[in-house]
């Protein structure tokens, strides 16, 4: 008797703890998943990359994104059948049947919990988007674009519409478009040295808010010009006095002239993109009134685009293209902002040593390099002729000058034009209306 009632007590206890376990697991996971969509909102057009992705606890056992348009339902992407930790499903509208209006997405996912008689827990989400696949329209306010090869030219123009971007594509280059306060853009443009006349087919291209780009050409005249060719030697004593700035970042080469190769060359094309990205960050108005100065009282020491090939011990070891124009005055000479501007980098930088680069607006940059002293910190508003620093020897240089550099949207350009205001007329301020 005693046994009996002890088993029926066994029986209930685990039945009871059945129950327990399986209200437990029931109960567990009752929060529905969390469903993220992107983008969910604002203009899309047929190929704009969108993703869904489900997360929950209990791992996700289903998601379906349907598109609802004129009441009609049409299933666009679901995952395949099975539990999985989460889920991400990307899709495009490109076979959605329709060009234009408005339209939703509805996201639904199901987690894998054995809430609701095992069924899981299900939530849902929905946006409500607009389709465009129209293309912007873009209409050119300026006349006639003259550019000289390694020069800068200036073109307005005007959208029909609200774009994520536009400006003058050169190429594999894009020269960044700025809207001026009238409505009208203003974009500067480049014919780098390194660009074939033959090669050289500026269009406009603009993309707007859902992803449609459009593009048109423009009617432009250039010149072609010749750059110089030098040869630079390379003494030993170069070499000992420089590349001690150097040994941390090449602390394994076996000789000073392996250490220079490496600074001439990696460090260089590093510098250069550094300086590329920079020029993507400028000011969306112009900060510059007329011509740009010249260090004063300088010699020439070096032109734009000069070709030089380097020799050490009678023998060619490099070959480099000189992307600015090198000024000698006096030892310690100070040095003059060349027009007003915002200080947007200072400090030691590979070849250029210690330098400062401003920003003029509209993607003008210009480079002080080699300085010996710095007066100016990142952020600092400069005028016209404002000493920002003094010449000096630092990095590559092989005496005491200043290297100065102009750079379109971070690409370099001929110096010597923007120190013609008659040429910044003509050519520049009479295209923008600046």
């Amino acid at each position: 008797m005693k046994a009996k009632k002890f088993i029926v007590i066994i029986l209930s206890t685990l039945a009871c703890l059945t129950l327990a376990a399986g209200l437990y697991l029931y109960f567990k996971d009752t929060i529905p998943p969390q469903i993220v969509l992107s983008p969910d909102s604002g203009p899309v057009g047929q190929s704009t990359a969108f993703t869904a992705r489900a997360e929950d606890p209990s791992g996700i056992r289903s998601m379906t994104v349907t598109l609802i348009h004129e009441g009609k339902r049409s299933p666009l992407v679901s995952t395949p059948a099975g539990k999985t930790p989460s889920a991400e499903l990307s899709f495009d509208l490109t076979q959605a049947g329709f060009k234009n209006g408005a339209f939703d997405l509805e996201v639904t996912a199901v987690d894998g919990s054995f809430y609701n008689f095992g069924k899981g827990c299900a939530a849902s989400l929905s946006a409500t988007l607009m389709l465009d696949s129209k293309k912007p329209l873009i209409d050119v306010e300026s006349m006639q674009h003259n550019l000289n090869r390694g020069g800068c030219g200036a073109i307005a123009y005007t959208v029909n519409e609200t774009v994520a971007t536009s400006g003058v594509r050169v190429g594999e280059q894009f020269f960044k478009g700025y809207k001026l306060p009238s409505g009208t853009y203003a974009c500067l443009f480049v014919f780098a040295h390194d660009v074939e006349p033959a090669d050289f087919q500026p269009k406009l291209e603009a993309t707007d808010l859902a992803g449609n780009t459009n593009s048109r050409t423009f009617a432009f005249h250039i010149n072609d010009r010749q750059f110089r060719h030098d040869t630079i030697n390379l003494p030993d004593s170069f070499l000992q006095s420089k590349m001690s700035q150097y040994e941390d970042d090449y602390p394994n080469e076996p000789d000073l002239l392996s250490v220079y190769l490496k600074v001439n060359n990696e460090m260089r094309i590093r510098d250069r993109a550094d300086i590329l990205a920079l020029g993507q960050t400028s000011a969306s108005e112009p900060q510059w009134q007329g011509d740009f100065l010249r260090l004063p009282n300088a010699a020439n020491r070096a032109r734009f685009a000069d070709n030089r090939t380097y020799r050490y011990n009678n023998r060619d070891v490099d070959t480099q293209t000189h992307l600015g124009i090198d000024l000698a005055s006096l030892k310690n000479a100070p040095v003059p902002a060349s027009n007003a501007g915002r200080v947007v980098r200072t400090g030691f930088n590979g070849i250029y040593g210690e330098n400062v680069v401003l920003d003029h607006g509209l993607g003008l940059m210009t480079l002080y390099a080699h300085l010996s002293q710095i007066n100016v910190e990142v952020g600092d508003g400069v005028t016209r002729g404002q000493i920002i620093g003094r010449t000096g020897d630092t990095g590559l240089a092989g005496g005491d000058h200043l290297h100065f550099g102009v750079y379109v949207s971070g690409v370099a350009v001929n110096p010597v034009e923007w120190w013609d205001a008659s040429w910044i007329k003509n050519n520049i301020s009479g295209r923008i209306g600046h």
